[in-house]
């Protein structure tokens, strides 16, 4: 062995660790002796000297070695520390094998057993043969089957092999499962607050309750939980309920498994579940995490119910919108500078988790330098809206609005209602926390309308107009495919829709609002019962969403009073009069589009809405360009033919009678 100092602690630890195999070929040396055999040299056999050898490697280690560590982690005896020296020595050094095959008496068993080691080494004792044993329990050797527990051969784990020797690294059966949460960026003050929370728990006792951390997106509650466990000196690895096995057994396996882990490496544990994961894969987490005997968060939309172990729900709401232009100033760097005001209309607007707020700063920082702090601001609200876009496409259909006001013909005090719409959206954040109107209840804080009309009228038009004037994006929710027969599972898709909204608080348009709503306060049967439920449900969460929801229906006589008096905004779309849809009719042709002799007096005497004037002058337009002329009102004629066909409405010859 070498005399020289050690230059480094993995150097210091292979010594310590080759001394410590030394002391078990002496103690099998004297073994061999013991039996007469003269046919290995017995060098090496003096077992005071080995441990003299052992102690002087020990103090020269500069931190504790891996064998140290292993018996302090798992409080190994001296006897199964040596057990476990033992199975290592048969894998790291030369001639073990034919030590122990001369000790066994058998050629054929050139490995250590439960019973030489209970003959062989000091202050032995029988329980750390038993299954609860460390030995056992955590599963640092295995025996074989087929055998007495004494004479079964004894192997050391593979990967508790290459801990003694200093290399560590996740355990390839966790591999798949678990990975390493990448250093995270120190959380928003809101977020710290739960993180110390955390730590004073796990400081007392690291195998306390289970933390959940409910509402919040992946990233949030990894900033959290790797902040918690940072302060303990602790990893953190992640898991996906998804990728949890549903049988027990396995299941059962792999939480020893990870337990034995998290103790070699000192690491806590995540469990990420979202809106996605299965009914069955949230049983399996549960389950998993009553098995660990450790530091285990769960990540849920709402609190688990844990029967075998205690559980504390930390409610994780997105960073204030101080912390998020904290977060946004940091992100932009120097280019977010002139943003000063830009960024508080930012964050009154869009609610965007951090990952967002870097691509969306990443996309304006490419794009620049912008001439003003005008320009720079709108391609930064632009980001920001195709930033919270995703999430909420997989569920809507996003309209691109093209209309204004001015293509809008309604009535005056039809159209005043919806600019005090949007003066509601634009104000909402000035009206109830900076005047305070939010301290006088909670309900009621979203802005939610009714729009009613028939087929045609305009109410999609007007949430178009709406997004257009306020700059955000607007999607269509059909509810009649939102509703669903199995209880519960409409709340659920309801809820999916309204939590991807809030992101960027985009305008919702929930068509066919019938197909829910209803005259259904008075209960008859259960059917009556879930169905108000459903209805409630939706109501809620438009009076709490931070943005515009609008429904839509074709009947409200049809819905009952009791649920539209908590709508802030109704709003009835009349059927156009003559002159109304004299002025649709002006408008209706794009200026580069070629007419000739339209009598916009004679089509405003056809009864339809506006909606039906656009198919009629769409069609009318393809039948002109088709034969090479400007638009007549003979292609009109036609087109509205067509239109009352496909309408199944009997047309009077009077309607169109001088058209050509």
């Amino acid at each position: 062995m070498s005399t020289s100092p050690p230059t480094s602690w993995q150097e210091a630890n292979q010594r310590q660790l080759t001394a410590a195999l030394a002391v078990v070929r002496a103690r099998l040396l004297q073994q061999v002796l013991a039996t007469g055999d003269e046919t290995l040299s017995a060098e090496g056999n003096d077992v005071d000297a080995a441990l003299a050898a052992l102690a002087h490697a020990g103090s020269a280690m500069p931190a504790p070695s891996a064998l140290e560590n292993l018996c302090e982690t798992f409080q190994l005896s001296p006897f199964e520390r040596d057990i476990l020296l033992c199975c290592a020595s048969v894998e790291l050094g030369t001639g073990f094998g034919a030590l122990f095959a001369t000790v066994n008496r058998d050629p054929r068993r050139p490995w250590p057993t439960f019973g030489l080691a209970l003959a062989m080494l000091p202050e032995a004792h029988w329980s750390a043969l038993t299954p609860v044993a460390a030995l056992r329990r955590w599963e640092l050797l295995t025996l074989a089957p087929g055998e007495s527990l004494t004479t079964s051969p004894l192997r050391i784990d593979e990967r508790i092999l290459h801990y003694l020797t200093g290399l560590s690294y996740l355990d390839r059966r966790l591999q798949e499962l678990v990975s390493p949460v990448p250093a995270q960026a120190p959380p928003p003050p809101s977020h710290q607050e739960l993180a110390e929370r955390m730590y004073r728990l796990w400081e007392r006792e690291t195998s306390a309750a289970v933390i959940q951390l409910c509402g919040v997106e992946p990233e949030g509650a990894r900033a959290i939980a790797s902040t918690a466990c940072a302060a303990l000196g602790l990893q953190l690895h992640v898991a996906r309920a998804s990728q949890l096995p549903l049988g027990a057994e396995e299941r059962g396996m792999l939480a020893r498994l990870w337990e034995r882990e998290a103790l070699l490496i000192g690491s806590g544990l995540l469990i990420e579940c979202d809106d996605g994961t299965s009914a069955e894969s949230l049983r399996a987490a549960t389950a998993f995490a009553e098995q660990v005997q450790g530091m285990v968060i769960l990540t849920a939309r709402e609190p688990m119910r844990l029967r075998g172990r205690a559980s504390l729900p930390l409610e994780v709401k997105r960073p204030t919108r101080v912390e998020q232009q904290v977060l946004w100033t940091g992100a932009l760097g120097p280019e977010g500078v002139p943003l000063d005001g830009a960024l508080e209309r930012i964050t009154q607007q869009f609610d965007l988790p951090l990952h967002a707020i870097r691509a969306a700063s990443l996309e304006v920082r490419e794009r620049g330098p912008f001439d003003d702090e005008g320009a720079l601001g709108t391609a930064l609200w632009n980001a920001c809206r195709v930033q919270s876009r995703p999430r909420l496409e997989d569920l809507a259909r996003r309209l691109e609005p093209t209309a204004g006001w001015e293509d809008l013909v309604l009535p005056p005090d039809k159209k005043a209602i919806l600019k005090e719409i949007a003066a509601a959206v634009r104000q909402r954040t000035r009206v109830y926390e900076t005047w305070g109107f939010a301290s006088k209840g909670a309900r009621g804080l979203g802005i939610s309308a009714l729009f009613a009309g028939a087929s045609g009228t305009g109410k999609t038009m007007a949430a178009e107009v709406l997004a257009l004037e306020l700059g955000l994006d607007v999607y269509r929710i059909d509810l009649s495919q939102v509703v669903s027969k199995y209880i519960g599972e409409t709340e659920k898709n309801l809820r999916r829709v309204f939590d991807a909204a809030q992101e960027g608080g985009a305008i919702l348009l929930f068509d066919e609002a019938d197909a829910l709503f209803g005259k259904r306060s008075e209960v008859r049967d259960s059917h009556d019962r879930y169905a108000n439920i459903e209805v409630s449900y939706l109501l809620q969460q438009m009076e709490s969403y931070g943005g515009l929801a609008i429904l839509t229906t074709n009947m409200k006589d049809a819905l009952d009073t009791a649920f539209l008096r908590r709508l802030r905004f109704v709003l009835q779309f009349p059927f156009p009069d003559a002159g109304q849809r004299a002025d649709i009719w002006r408008r209706m042709f794009p200026a580069a589009t070629p007419t000739e002799g339209l009598d916009v007096a004679r089509l405003a005497r056809l009864s339809v809405t506006g909606g039906n004037i656009r198919t009629i002058a769409l069609n009318a337009a393809f039948l002109a360009a088709d034969a090479n002329e400007p638009v007549r009102m003979a292609h009109l004629q036609r087109a509205v033919r067509s239109e009352f066909s496909k309408l199944d409405k009997p047309l009077a010859e009077a309607e169109v009678s001088g058209w050509t």
